[in-house]
This record gives C-alpha cells, structure tokens and sequence, in this order.
C-alpha cells in the first residue's frame, strides 16, 4: 500500500506542475474490467472490477497525459495506478473518434487468491485502442480494450486485458462569438430627431491545428451567429483572412492560409445558406502573426481565420 501511494503522490505532483497552468484540464470517473494471466496464480484466472478516477490534460485537441487510480470495487483484491498518454485518430467532426493509448501501470494485489511469488507488487507496460465522443461542449465519453506485459518483480511472459470506460468533464468551455456592445448614437440637431440607431460589430475568430485547414466544430455556434446577422441584413459582406504560423516555407503556408479561409467560406455556404458572392476571402501565409512563432501557445494563435463585419439597427 506504501509503494501505490507513492507513485499516486508522485504521478499527481508531476501532471500538477505541467498543467493546472493551462487550458484542457479533465476530471471523471472510471470502471475497468481486469482478466489477469493464470501464471499470476496456482489456477485458472484472477478477474476484478476497478472503479477508478481520472485527472489529464489535452493538448490541441489530439494529445492528452492522464493520471488514474482505481480500487477493486468488489473487495481489496487489486489496485492499479496509471500513467496513459492517448493519441487521437482523424478529424474531429463531432461524432465518434478513434484513438490510441500507451502507458505504464502498478498493480497492489491482495486477497485470497493463491498469488504466486512476486505477484503483489508488480509494474506493466500496456496499449490498445478505443472510441470517444463529446456528449456536450464539456462532457466526454471514451472505452477500450488494452493489453498489458508485465516488465518486472519475477517471471516474464505475463500478459493481462482490460476494459476501460471513462465519463471525463473538461474544465474549460468553447470560445463564444464576440459581439460588440452597442456604440451610444450622438444626440439628433434636428428639431424631429430620427429614429434611434445603434452599431453592432460581429468578430468571428476560428483557430485551425497544425497544417490542417479543417474546420472544427467547436466553431458551430460562432459561424452561426455569423450566418444569422447576415440573413437578417442582406446588404452586408463579409471578408475572411486567413493565417498560419511560420513553420513551413512562404509559397506552402500562402496556399494552406487561402484553404483555410475557403474552408470557413465553405461552411457558411454550405451549413446555413449564405450567398457566396456576399463572401470574399484572401490568404496572407504567415506574414501576419498575432503572437510569438517561437512558442506552442503562440503559434496555435497564428493558425487562424478571422472575420468582421459591421452593420446599423434601429435600437428598441
């Protein structure tokens, strides 16, 4: 019990000095299903359930680091303390999502099932392959089937599976379209002032991943506050630029800033009926960044495509 609390302790100290400082944060339960190999008893096989809980981080929408401990919810046969990294396959397009995942594990096994020598206490490699899905903007759904070898503390040769399925909440929500505040209109000189008007400004902001010109759904909200102003005042455009960051050379990342502003053109059109002549796109490469290229965070920031347009209201 003294080793698995020292490898939780450490695990959660490692992951808190990475991440609590960012964004993609997930905390949730989970419920495994553990078939250990028959080499780890005197007969047959040793199962156990494991309900566990997750903390990780995900980073750009493909790569997550998570941390978990979990409890044999039947008695106090086995417990496991992980360390996963998780890789996401495809494109995010809002329905169920491959991945894969690797990682290390510590059993603390007890009870009365005849254990062999050295079997108490003992570390593995694992991976395998699952699905997920985003149940809302925040909540997660994910299962899959691993394989793990045992690496050390006695004989080798010892292979376990699992079933894993985990609920996991992400702390942080998706950005909101930015609309501007209406501008107060200045006082009327005439002695029959007209009607009251106000400005509003709709600013549409979609970051894409590296060398990828796929809009996200994440996005869906933002492009639709877009599409509904344009529907209610059919006299206004709207111009999209799009960007990258500085990896690459200049003639790929001008075509790739052009795809994307296409992209987000495409979605508009196509999702909610827009006239593609009230749309105009231009691609600038990576000549405007708005944030550091020597830095991840920044150059997530460049890869970009950004919208504005403005049009007047007679205030209620």
């Amino acid at each position: 019990m003294k080793k698995l609390a020292a490898v939780i302790g450490v695990s959660v100290l490692a992951m808190s000095a990475s991440v609590f400082a960012q964004e993609g944060l997930y905390l949730g339960p989970s419920l495994g299903y553990y078939y250990l190999d028959s080499e780890r008893v005197v007969s047959g096989h040793d199962e156990a359930g494991v309900l566990g809980l997750n903390v990780g981080y995900r980073f750009f929408n493909d790569w997550a680091l998570e941390a978990s401990y979990g409890h044999d919810v039947a008695g106090d046969d086995l417990e496991v303390a992980q360390i996963n990294a998780y890789f996401w396959l495809g494109e995010d397009n809002g329905g169920w999502r491959p991945y894969v995942v690797s990682g290390v594990s510590y059993y603390d096994r007890d009870g009365e099932n005849n254990l062999q020598k050295d079997e108490e206490y003992t570390w593995q490699v694992q991976a395998g392959l699952g699905l997920s899905k985003m149940l809302t903007d925040q909540l997660e759904f994910r299962g899959d089937a691993r394989l793990a070898h045992k690496v050390r503390e006695g004989h080798g040769g010892i292979n376990d599976g699992s079933v894993n399925f985990a609920l996991n909440y992400y702390f942080n929500e998706p950005a909101a379209p930015v609309v501007e505040q209406p501008v107060a209109p200045r006082e009327p000189e005439m002695p029959a002032p007209p009607p009251e008007t106000r400005s509003i400004t709709v600013r549409l902001n979609v970051e894409f991943e590296f060398d990828k010109a796929v809009v996200r759904a994440i996005y869906g909200d933002e492009l639709q506050a877009v599409a509904n102003a344009m529907k209610v005042h059919d006299d206004i455009t709207l111009v999209l630029e799009g960007h990258t960051d500085s990896k690459g050379s200049d003639s790929y990342n001008q075509d790739l800033s052009a795809r994307r502003a296409a992209a987000v053109k495409a979605r508009i059109v196509e999702e909610y009926g827009i006239d593609p002549s009230r749309i105009s796109t231009e691609g600038y490469g990576e000549s405007r960044p708005i944030a550091d290229n020597n830095t991840d965070e920044g150059r997530a920031r460049n890869r970009r495509v950004v919208g504005e347009m403005s049009y007047t209201e007679v205030a209620e």
